[in-house]
């Protein structure tokens, strides 16, 4: 029996994120895992993200189920976690705003009655952190999503399908990265 091994977390920004709404599934089988790609050509499974947690509130009704808002410097994600995720759960209802947060986790996607596609993260795990693993991570994503961009002109099967899908502009996304990047400068 083949071993059991997790996907990759990708490095994704907030605002590709919040511009991908491609989401599929490798394979027919109900458990074949569910995939987000996003229009630099990242197969998401799961999602690596660092901000600033600017908000969080108890959406719950018969139980706590939280909802936040971690903000990178191209825009913000939601984050919902509840009783599937105790872990995260707990460190939303006990941190105070604003807080740096690491957060591993799974896209999830929720097409609206007038055909938006809203995106969404679900942690896994969700932590606090200093500044200087926000920046840190801000660098790294900054790298990996540059070489995304070279890429869709690359022969990838991720990058010829989201080239098909979305017909990114990849100045749109250089110039996302470049504004990521100078924020970390005003910082310092």
């Amino acid at each position: 029996m083949a071993g059991y091994t997790r996907e990759v977390a990708r490095r994704v920004f907030a605002q590709e994120f919040r511009e991908s709404n491609l989401s599929f599934k490798d394979g027919d089988d109900q458990y074949a895992p569910q995939y987000l790609l996003t229009p630099t050509g990242a197969k998401v499974n799961r999602i690596f993200i660092v901000g600033t947690l600017i908000e969080k509130e108890d959406i719950g009704t018969d139980s706590e189920y939280w909802r936040g808002r971690v903000s990178d410097p191209t825009g913000s994600f939601l984050i919902y976690a509840g009783q599937y995720q105790p872990e995260a759960a707990q460190v939303l209802a006990e941190c105070e705003t604003p807080a740096f947060v690491a957060v591993v986790g799974k896209p999830s996607t929720y097409t609206t009655n007038e055909g938006d596609v809203l995106t969404s993260v679900r942690p896994e795990s969700l932590h606090i952190v200093d500044g200087q693993t926000r920046d840190m991570w801000v660098i790294e994503t900054a790298k990996r999503t540059l070489d995304r961009i070279k890429e869709l002109n690359g022969s990838s099967p991720n990058s010829q399908r989201a080239k098909e899908y979305y017909d990114p502009d990849a100045k749109h996304y250089s110039s996302m990265v470049s504004q990521a990047l100078k924020s970390l400068k005003e910082t310092y």
